[in-house]
């Protein structure tokens, strides 16, 4: 029997389904690699294909089985198409050696494919640069193999802590109204996320994508690092100093689908539309207007899976953050599907093919780094997604706690502070079949047409009233909020934590990228970094907050407790209380009733004392939490008790005392 079923009983009755899978996951992998290869040999289509220098000159190789002829043209030949044709290999592959010095580090080139009749031009699929003309705004690759190898220092780079994730993105990192550069981003923002108590970095739009506005996710060359930001050593240079400073770095993984476009993207690059994708309608997203690969095909894979290990080996990142996976998982892409028992996750909707394509590409990712992490960004819940492929699973390590940001989104906007329902709270933030990787906004709900959360609390009271000596009914109600929600979401929500860039700090209004729409205007897209530094306003103070409440979770291994365990809930009062690791976590969501000696159980015996509360003058409160050991003897109570004083849309964190010696 499959160890999953041993550990999910309430899966048995999907034993056959479960047994299938594996079956098909075996099956694939024999086809791929016979009865003794290894995923980690396999994925080398990168060393292969695309362009490498030879002792004395340069050969180019592509894959592509429905075209008549391929040439290869550029500045070495004035841009004439036809004067330069590869020669055809066996299984659809193609090759040109260029002698001597006919193409250099930069050469610019495009690849023209001749299908029946017609002429296409591309970019080369293997491109591990590829740049645009900000003239004519066209896409073409330059050759880049890089003659001396990056000198990194992190080899000896271990982090098994669990992921305080900071997600990020390089072109807003600055204040400048400007696109920002790995380097830039390196020196001046790594720090702050060291600062800040981060551990991990998560990377969006480093694959090479034609449309800035995308925020990386329609992606056209996937080896290929983003050359708005800077050149391939420069993101080098990023990961290895993230390195240095402990800090593991992760890529946001774009295999969920891909951009529809011919000359920038893999979309018809043979002539057939059937070479990377799917044919027909099932090749095309019906949301997103982008390409679905096929995730049966052997050279599909091949592609993926080399994709993976080409970032791990080539940039050192240190694992991946999967986009789009219940996408990948369902048929009908789980558009508009409420997921309401297990039975969903086993009907012919399910993507079998990408399902095993997740479970390989997991393994494969073990296999070139044993200490890698991968999360799953999956609104379905699909049983399995976070147990070992040996198990039965999907094989990540973590899934996206993508209900979280939703709940909190919807009370804001919905209910009155009076009608937040904790018992429907605490079931959202611990009710999880999956390692979960908890967070109440991403980027996602910062975008144009939304409002981060700090936004929505305080909507326009942030242009006048946000400098610290303002204490209006508005912003006093958003800066508590912006603090418990934060701190209870991390507390309890998960094994893991993740911040949008800027967002730890309650960075104002949305995101919106330049185009068109708003005169190609960079307004809305960086980060106003001199908010937080400036000690006149209230940024600072929730920096200061979110910074320590990391720092604490770090240090009392929060995080390593899988659950957090319940002590008292109060609906009428707006109370609650849990402990976690050996820290006790006290919530007053109430907006005007404080409480004086409110009486908590707790499981250890021992006097307490505060750590740090919301209401601190350092993070914008009133100071109204006294630091005093608090006894847990209440007379006339059995058990442990801790009698508090609760100020309203307040938060404690208590810890035991520490003996005097």
């Amino acid at each position: 029997m499959l160890r999953i079923l041993k550990t999910h009983p309430e899966l048995v009755p999907f034993r056959i389904d479960l047994e299938m899978r594996m079956e098909r996951y075996e099956s694939k992998k024999t086809q791929l690699l016979g009865k003794d290869g290894s995923l980690k040999d396999f994925a080398n289509a990168h060393a292969y294909y695309g362009f490498h220098k030879l002792k004395d000159g340069w050969v180019y190789r592509e894959w592509a089985p429905g075209a008549d002829q391929l040439y290869l043209t550029g500045e070495f030949n004035d841009w004439h198409w036809v004067d330069a044709p590869m020669t055809r290999l066996e299984n659809g592959n193609w090759e040109i050696v260029l002698p001597g010095d006919t193409l250099h580090k930069g050469s610019r080139v495009l690849t023209i494919v001749r299908n029946g009749d017609k002429l296409s031009q591309h970019v080369p699929a293997y491109a591990r640069r590829v740049t645009q003309d900000w003239v004519t705004q066209s896409w073409c690759c330059e050759v880049w193999d890089d003659e001396e190898p990056y000198p990194w220092t992190d080899g000896d780079f271990v982090n098994t802590e669990p992921p305080l994730i900071y997600e990020a993105h390089i072109g807003m990192a600055s204040e400048d109204y400007r696109i920002a550069t790995y380097r830039e981003f390196a020196d001046n923002i790594l720090p702050h996320v060291l600062d800040a108590g981060y551990n991990t970095i998560q990377l969006m739009a480093v694959m090479e994508h034609p449309y800035y506005g995308s925020f990386g996710y329609q992606v056209s060359s996937f080896f290929a690092a983003s050359s708005r930001f800077g050149y391939p050593e420069d993101l080098k240079y990023l990961v290895n100093k993230a390195h240095a400073m402990g800090i593991r770095v992760l890529l946001d993984v774009v295999h969920s689908h891909a951009v529809g476009n011919t000359l920038e993207g893999l979309n018809l690059f043979d002539g057939t539309s059937y070479q990377y994708f799917h044919d027909g309608p099932e090749g095309d997203h019906p949301a997103w207007g982008t390409k679905l690969f096929d995730y049966d095909k052997p050279q599909v894979i091949h592609f993926l899976l080399s994709n993976l290990k080409f970032w791990m080996e080539e940039y050192h990142f240190d694992g991946f953050r999967f986009d789009g996976v219940t996408s990948m998982l369902y048929h009908d892409h789980g558009l508009g599907v409420a997921f309401s028992n297990l039975g969903m996750y086993f009907t012919m909707n399910t993507d079998v093919e990408a399902v095993t394509y997740l479970q390989l590409a997991n393994e494969l990712i073990r296999q070139v780094n044993p200490q890698a992490l991968t999360i799953s960004e999956d609104m379905s819940g699909m049983p399995g997604m976070c147990e070992p492929v040996e198990d039965g699973g999907i094989g990540f390590d973590f899934r996206l706690g993508m209900g979280i940001p939703d709940l909190w989104i919807k009370w804001i906007k919905e209910r009155r502070d009076e009608d937040w329902h904790l018992g429907s709270l605490w079931r959202e933030l611990t009710f999880r079949n999956a390692p979960t990787v908890a967070y109440v906004e991403s980027h996602d709900q910062a975008l144009v047409g939304d409002k981060t959360v700090m936004f929505r609390l305080a909507d326009a009271a942030m242009y006048d009233q946000m400098t610290v000596d303002c204490h209006t009914q508005v912003i006093d109600r958003a800066v508590a909020l912006h603090k418990m929600i934060r701190l209870i979401t991390l507390a309890a929500g998960g094994t893991g934590y993740l911040c949008f860039m800027g967002n730890e700090f309650g960075h104002p209004e949305w995101i919106d990228f330049p185009r068109p729409g708003n005169g190609n205007s960079f307004q809305y897209c960086r980060r106003q970094w001199s908010l937080l530094e400036n000690p006149a306003l209230k940024y600072h103070q929730l920096y200061a907050f979110d910074r320590d409440m990391i720092h604490v979770a770090k240090a009392h291994h929060v995080l390593e407790e899988t659950y957090p365990k319940l002590l008292w809930i109060h609906e009428d009062d707006h109370v609650i209380a849990f402990e976690r690791g050996d820290l006790v976590f006290v919530f007053n969501f109430s907006p005007d009733r404080s409480y004086t000696d409110y009486t908590i159980p707790v499981t250890h015996g021992v006097d307490h004392q505060v750590l740090f509360s919301s209401d601190d003058y350092c993070y914008g409160g009133y100071g109204r939490v006294a630091r005093d050991p608090v006894s847990a003897y209440v007379p006339g109570m059995e058990g442990s008790h801790l009698r508090l004083y609760l100020p309203a849309r307040t938060a404690i964190v208590l810890c035991p005392a520490k003996k005097e010696s």
